[in-house]
């Protein structure tokens, strides 16, 4: 997705549900995509499928410009390459479930005409419906229509699952038979994107994307400061700067002066200490989603050890400069409780490596 806009015009006025989005998504990966309400998470998901239209950007699958095609292609393509699953299910009431789950076969005309009724019927069994195939969608429970919904999804076994709030009306159980779903179809090397509004559910994903008033927030931000609201998410990511090293590259030294705290996206962080010949000795490694420089953020101001890149792959990070940290702490107390217990641990850390390299006793 590029610069992705949508704009909707009104006698109340003109509002932005999406302000300019970039995102991308790999292949074989389960992506929730979460927000409070009115965030512009369900727009956004209907941007990928092509139920709803940008205002301005592009919206690319496997290629293809989805929103380039006339509607009846665009339907077609959708079809083919997209399993949509919906919050209320979006049965047919007067045709069984294994009726339902053979509409997106006759539609595309995919399969053999005598083939489809049997293609459904694995479908259903795959989610435990087999039992259950000949009955109407009113005869079985919220749960098990959800099931046949996504049965139905697979019809035409897409590359793509767009599942909006696939769990929201069902109770806990129920939820999980979903959720466990999910995880085989993406073991079996489908894409999941969910929209949900439970926060709970991301534990099982793969990648959590957060949309914050049409704006999305820094995956990595998102990561390092969990306690923080979205308002306060989306106010850090837009005052990051990005820095990028070479492998084996020095991001700072002993004694320097720290301005940032940094936050990895990507790579391997060596944390080192020189020993009493000079030498320079790993202490630890940090790893994407960690962070470093709150020690001296909140401290001396200096760099208490050297900070590299690993020599096997570039580091990519974001920081925020001091005066922003040290807003987001005075206003989060629960935040700055949070990164003084990783300060307490850190200096201990550095405390016993020197320890160690200058032989000396605690």
């Amino acid at each position: 997705m590029q610069k992705i806009q949508k704009v909707f015009k009104n006698a109340a006025g003109t509002f932005h549900v999406l302000k300019g989005l970039d995102l991308s998504l790999a292949q074989g990966e389960f992506v929730a995509i979460v927000g409070k309400s009115g965030s512009g998470k369900s727009t956004l998901l209907n941007m990928i499928t092509g139920i709803d239209h940008p205002t301005g950007g592009n919206v690319i699958v496997n290629g293809i410009n989805v929103h380039t095609m006339n509607e009846s292609t665009r339907s077609l393509w959708r079809g083919n390459n997209l399993g949509i699953v919906f919050q209320f299910f979006q049965l047919l009431p007067m045709l069984t479930l294994q009726e339902n789950v053979m509409l997106p076969m006759d539609f595309v005309n995919k399969y053999d005409f005598d083939e489809r009724p049997k293609r459904a019927l694995e479908l259903l069994a795959m989610v435990g419906l087999e039992k259950q195939a000949y009955k109407l969608p009113t005869t079985v429970s919220t749960g098990q229509q959800q099931c046949a919904a996504i049965a139905r999804a697979l019809a035409t076994d897409p590359p793509v699952i767009a599942a909006d709030e696939p769990t929201g009306n069902l109770d806990t159980k129920s939820s999980d038979v979903i959720i466990s779903l999910f995880d085989h179809l993406v073991k079996s090397g489908k894409t999941i994107v969910m929209v949900t509004h439970d926060p709970s559910l991301t534990e099982r994903t793969s990648r959590t994307v957060v949309i914050s008033d049409g704006e999305l927030i820094n995956e990595t931000v998102a990561k390092c400061f969990v306690n923080l609201s979205h308002h306060q998410l989306l106010d850090l990511t837009h005052n990051l700067e990005s820095f990028n090293f070479a492998p084996g590259s020095s991001i700072l030294t002993q004694d320097q002066s720290v301005d940032y705290l940094y936050m990895i996206v990507s790579g391997e962080v060596e944390i080192s200490l020189l020993d009493p010949k000079g030498k320079r000795r790993t202490i630890t490694a940090l790893k994407p989603e960690q962070f470093f420089g709150e020690i001296e953020l909140t401290g001396s101001g200096r760099s208490i050890a050297n900070v590299s890149a690993s020599t096997e792959l570039p580091v990519s990070l974001v920081g925020i400069k001091r005066e922003k940290f040290l807003e987001i702490l005075k206003n989060s107390h629960i935040t700055e409780d949070a990164i003084q217990n990783v300060v307490r641990l850190r200096l201990e850390e550095n405390r016993s490596a020197r320890q160690k390299l200058t032989g000396s006793k605690p």
